[in-house]
Order: C-alpha cells, then structure tokens, then sequence
C-alpha cells in the first residue's frame, strides 16, 4: 500500500510515528512486531489489525 500511494519508507515512518526500522521490518515480514505499532501504520490506509475468534471448520 505504501507504494501505492507513492511513499518511500521515510515518508511512512514519518506520517506514522513509527521508526524506519520498524517499517523496514515490517515490510520484510518480521514475525513479531508491536501490533499498537502496527496499527499506527494501518490506520493511515484505513485499517486496523487485532485479535479474531478462531472457527474450526466442523463447528456449524
């Protein structure tokens, strides 16, 4: 999304508050991040993350 919108990584992390290294992290999928963090970023496009119920498939 940020390309999309044409921002380079310092840009983001500027208009986020978040560090750039936390966007470059980011952005190469690290595997634990600070969702308050997180959802700074998100919150520029529109979205948030948190927690969801998990549903099996057999519970109908």
């Amino acid at each position: 999304m940020r390309k999309q919108y044409n921002l380079t990584q310092i840009d983001l992390s500027e208009k986020s508050g978040v560090g750039l290294r936390f966007i470059r992290e980011l952005e190469q999928g690290k595997q634990t991040l600070r969702l308050d963090k997180v959802n700074q970023v998100l919150s520029l496009f529109g979205y948030e993350a948190g927690a969801v119920p998990i549903t099996k498939s057999d519970d109908v």
